[in-house]
């Protein structure tokens, strides 16, 4: 899935008053943090995560292993919040407009 840089804006601007769901700890990425991120995205396909790990290189490197492994979208990354976009199999409720 790839979305053009306006799609994008639209995304970002319905996730700027979102509040992260997902946090990503000392623990680092674990099977249960991707699972949550799973579940989340199912249930609201625009989702905020805390990534409060390492530096920036760990950082940004577990924030898209997350994307690859729940076949989301990073469609942003400020400081240590990531939000990611999987459009719903069942009922798409987050329109993103066309090109």
């Amino acid at each position: 899935m790839s979305l053009s840089e306006k799609q994008k804006k639209h995304l970002r601007r319905l996730a700027h008053p979102l509040h992260p769901i997902v946090m990503l700890g000392n623990a680092g990425l674990t099977d249960g943090v991707v699972a949550e991120l799973d579940r989340a995205l199912t249930d609201h396909e625009l989702v905020k995560v805390s990534a409060r790990i390492g530096g920036r290189t760990l950082r940004d490197a577990s924030l898209e292993e997350l994307a690859r492994r729940t076949s989301a979208l990073l469609v942003q990354r400020v400081g240590h919040v990531g939000v990611y976009y999987r459009r719903s199999e069942r009922l798409a409720r987050i329109l993103v407009p066309d090109e």
